[in-house]
């Protein structure tokens, strides 16, 4: 039966047997649940199924051409609003929301042929670079359930990993396609800014720092997918530079000889990356070379401690903005235990930052950024590893002890005004930035990144490294990308869990 290939094609083979007429999209749906229903207790990574829906929608599929028609698709609870439904962002206080219409990716992604049945885990409000929020709890990875998969899109990229699905919706707005897609040894591509949408009930995101895409297992669905979900709509503030063909057609067309710059050292903070992702970076250089390409060592001058600072600065400004839309739509203020401390610390510091503030904290990160900016006037790509750290840990990340304690009672004894001391927050930023040195400039800048799946650490773990682009020029790195996927092929690398689907 051709239903047992499920496993082994990408998105874009799967849609050709619909095709074909070899499977229907409700046998592919049925598949994906079955495979959930196996494997998710193990992981976490789907908080709300979708399936009735689901074969609701696969039985009325009209028929077009979608890329990707009848293919099962998961939605991060995160912006990604389907009307009816609850868009919980991850969190107690927001839990009870639901959207009275879909958002435009979510038409764009069902206009590709693909059938929403249900949505994936998340950090509360997308915030930390792990999945662990207490409304769900944590997200597990599937090469080692003790380990994060990653954030904020830890629940797409732990669904994808595990085989329940060959491409799930995900977002960025610091890392947080990269960053899991790295955890879980899958290729993640943030796009240009503006070049997907996030209407109809936004103009932008996060200051425009995120973009929604997909991570998926393989270089030719995320480009289709690109295809499928790109360009402006109506309320779009500015849109990306118009693709000279699809980008599907980038897969596979030769990259020519390009000027690659390699940097070990950190965009944000500065902590030296564990050798491992180091390692990881180094042996793409390697392989980079010997596909033609000159590489040549070269670091962005930036101030990683102050760019760390000003970033955090405006993401806490966001999620206070976001937590006071929260309260207009429902009508009152968190109740104490509706929002975890992080969140809530986040928020206050975010409502302590004045419009003065939060403007210099902009104007000094477009000024770093123009410091670093030469570096693409001498190279066509900036290669880095895609985390300081591999895999860490499920809860390695959040505060404990004496720490976690001061937190709690900060937020709980209404003590926002000790956060203006020096040192309070600084060393839950610090080890939070050692994470993630090398993905949030690329939110900053607007220009693309993706993270390959090339290496595996000595202890199985997957270590991605980090490709960055000129701004509009999604088309060279996915050449580069199917370039590398063909000369070192990482589909078929399955975690332990892929077996016991098989079984």
């Amino acid at each position: 039966m051709p239903i047992r290939e499920y496993g082994r094609l990408d998105g874009l083979g799967l849609a050709d047997l619909v095709r074909r007429g070899e499977v229907t999209p409700g046998e592919l749906l049925e598949e994906a649940i079955a495979r959930a229903e196996r494997v998710n207790p193990r992981i976490n990574a789907i908080i709300r199924p979708l399936y009735d829906r689901a074969r609701r929608d696969a039985a009325a599929l009209p028929p077009s051409d979608g890329a990707f028609r009848g293919v099962p698709l998961l939605l991060k609870d995160l912006d990604a609003a389907v009307a009816g439904e609850p868009l919980t962002a991850g969190s107690r206080f927001l839990a009870d929301l639901r959207p009275a219409r879909d958002a435009t990716v979510v038409e764009r992604f069902r206009r590709a042929g693909a059938v929403i049945f249900g949505k994936t885990n998340c950090p509360e409000l997308g915030i930390t670079p792990f999945t662990e929020p207490r409304l769900f709890g944590p997200t597990r990875n599937p090469w080692n359930p003790e380990l994060t998969p990653g954030g904020s899109s830890g629940g797409a990229a732990a669904a994808v990993a595990a085989g329940i699905i060959p491409v799930a919706h995900a977002n960025d707005g610091g890392g947080s396609i990269r960053i899991p897609a790295s955890c879980c040894g899958l290729f993640g591509l943030k796009p240009t800014r503006g070049r997907t949408p996030v209407g109809p009930d936004h103009t932008q995101l996060w200051s425009g720092f995120a973009i929604a895409h997909v991570i998926s297992r393989t270089v030719r669905d995320s480009a289709a997918m690109l295809d499928a979900i790109a360009g402006p709509e109506p309320t779009s503030p500015y849109w990306a530079p118009p693709a000279a063909r699809p980008f599907a057609a980038e897969v596979g067309a030769p990259p020519g000889r390009l000027r690659i710059a390699l940097t070990k050292r950190p965009f944000v903070t500065t902590v030296a990356p564990h050798p491992d992702c180091a390692a990881a970076a180094d042996d793409a250089a390697r392989l980079l070379s010997e596909l033609g390409h000159d590489v040549e060592e070269a670091d962005l001058d930036i101030d990683g401690d102050a760019f760390a600072r000003d970033f955090f600065v405006l993401v806490c400004v966001e999620i206070a903005a976001i937590l006071a839309r929260g309260e207009e739509r429902l009508g009152r203020r968190p109740r104490r235990g509706e929002l975890e401390t992080n969140t809530a610390i986040t928020a206050i510091i975010g409502r302590q930052q004045t419009a003065v503030r939060a403007a210099r904290a902009r104007e000094r990160l477009e000024t770093a950024l123009r410091g670093a900016a030469p570096i693409h006037d001498r190279f066509d790509l900036v290669l880095s590893p895609t985390l300081g750290l591999p895999p860490v840990g499920i809860g390695a990340l959040v505060p404990h002890g004496a720490e976690a304690f001061a937190h709690d009672a900060l937020v709980a004894l209404h003590l926002g005004f000790l956060l203006r001391l020096p040192g309070v927050v600084e060393a839950a930023v610090r080890r939070v930035f050692a994470f993630i040195p090398f993905t949030p400039i690329a939110n900053v800048s607007g220009q693309p990144a993706m993270s390959v799946p090339l290496s595996w650490n000595a202890g199985g773990l997957p270590i991605g490294v980090q490709l960055q682009g000129r701004f509009g020029d999604e088309a060279t790195l996915l050449r580069v990308a199917s370039q590398l996927e063909m000369a070192r092929p990482w589909a078929d690398r399955r975690p332990p869990i892929h077996a016991d689907l098989a079984a």
